[in-house]
């Protein structure tokens, strides 16, 4: 049997579009092309096309349609919801130093504008102390932003600990699930989530569209970023990404029916693949293994240079940091929070597998790196 030609294990940066997705795409860029603002017989028909994709949408997170904002991605999502929840009132954000940089740059912005910004540490795990936190917490507290799973390590925070805190000193809670919708079980009420930001092209859906839930109390404070014709309740004004929506939203339908299958099919291999890497003298997992997502593994090299063994693989995608900068000489600010040294972060590599992979994908990669970190190290 022929090796694969290219072998895509990089699914936290983006995934690969379901053909189920795209097939129901495709009719909104053709057939049904109208303004879904527009009153007329065809406008309503494509009001009522996202109508139904905001029912998939929330269904997949266990919120009700009239609390899901559609935006351009997770990062406008998590814009909105930082800035929209600004108070001069209560002028104090807490946050975590191993965010996304869609966030921690947010927060570095509403410094500049005279917001304070606490950035709580980890433990070596990349866990969250939670005594930490509470400790953190001032009558001045707006909002607590985590991560639901980390986009380079796949550390699960323990959300309903963490909500709970915050639900007694009545501080918001924004949760960037990127990294989670789709591929992980979520109910935002009963996880007490206030404000939640998704990406579709995170889980087989449409690059340039994602979602901002909004509970009750936080659709009554925010305040629009983006306005202009008054769409989505006045919240984020714009024509709507009509063929994007559509697209996220039989993502989130496909999702929810298979998401058990996906589960049970990437842990093995995600197991297949760290049983083959850590072979590797002195190899170890960044990040607790316990409370992690399914398909993230980072793995650390010692002595071998990332970036190097990165571009000798080839055809084979992988990354040593956040996606929004895959291949970079500096070392994740992510590992170096949790205590690696910069010697060991730049050793580190992140393996994210996703529902198109398969066995044979795992195995020639693992043969692959093996041989090259050997050629590499030191």
């Amino acid at each position: 049997m022929s090796k694969p030609e290219n072998i895509y294990l990089d699914n936290n940066a983006t995934t690969r579009i379901d053909e189920r997705v795209l097939s129901a795409m495709l009719p909104y860029f053709t057939n049904f092309y109208a303004n879904a603002s527009s009153t007329h017989i065809s406008g309503l028909t494509v009001k009522e096309a996202v109508e139904n994709a905001t029912w998939q949408t929330a269904d997949l997170i266990g919120a009700d349609a009239d609390e899901i904002i559609f935006t351009s991605g997770a990062t406008e999502a998590i814009n909105l919801a930082i800035k929209g929840l600004a108070d001069q009132n209560r002028k104090h954000i807490i946050t975590i130093q191993t965010e996304h940089k869609a966030v921690l740059e947010t927060c570095l912005f509403m410094e500049n504008i005279g917001f304070k910004i606490t950035y709580l540490k980890t433990d070596s795990d990349g866990l969250l102390n939670l005594k930490l936190l509470e400790e953190s917490i001032t009558d001045k507290t707006l909002v607590f932003i985590g991560m639901l799973s980390n986009n380079e390590t796949g550390v699960i925070q323990n959300i309903s600990a963490i909500s709970k805190i915050l639900k007694a000193k009545n501080v918001f809670f924004l949760c960037d699930a990127t990294q989670s919708v789709g591929k992980i079980p979520i109910d935002v009420k009963s996880l007490g989530i206030d404000l939640l930001a998704l990406s579709a092209h995170k889980f087989y859906g449409p690059k340039g569209v994602g979602a901002l839930y909004l509970s009750a109390k936080a659709k009554l404070k925010i305040i629009p970023q983006i306005i202009g014709g008054g769409q989505q309740r006045k919240l984020r004004s714009g024509t709507l990404n009509v063929p994007g929506i559509i697209g996220l939203g039989k993502a989130a339908e496909i999702a929810v029916n298979q998401l058990e299958n996906d589960k049970k099919r990437i842990e093995i291999l995600r197991d297949q693949l760290e049983k083959g890497l850590l072979q590797f003298e002195g190899s170890f997992v960044n990040g607790n293994t316990e409370h992690r997502i399914y398909n993230t593994s980072n793995i650390c090299f010692p002595d071998v240079n990332s970036e190097q063994l990165i571009l000798a693989l080839g055809n084979i995608a992988v990354s040593n940091g956040a996606s929004c900068s895959a291949v970079t000489s500096e070392p994740s600010h992510v590992l170096k929070a949790m205590g690696l040294s910069d010697e060991e972060a730049l050793s580190s590599i992140r393996f994210s597998l996703g529902r198109f992979t398969t066995s044979e994908e795992v195995d020639v990669a693992v043969e692959r790196v093996l041989e090259l970190a050997g050629k590499l190290q030191g």
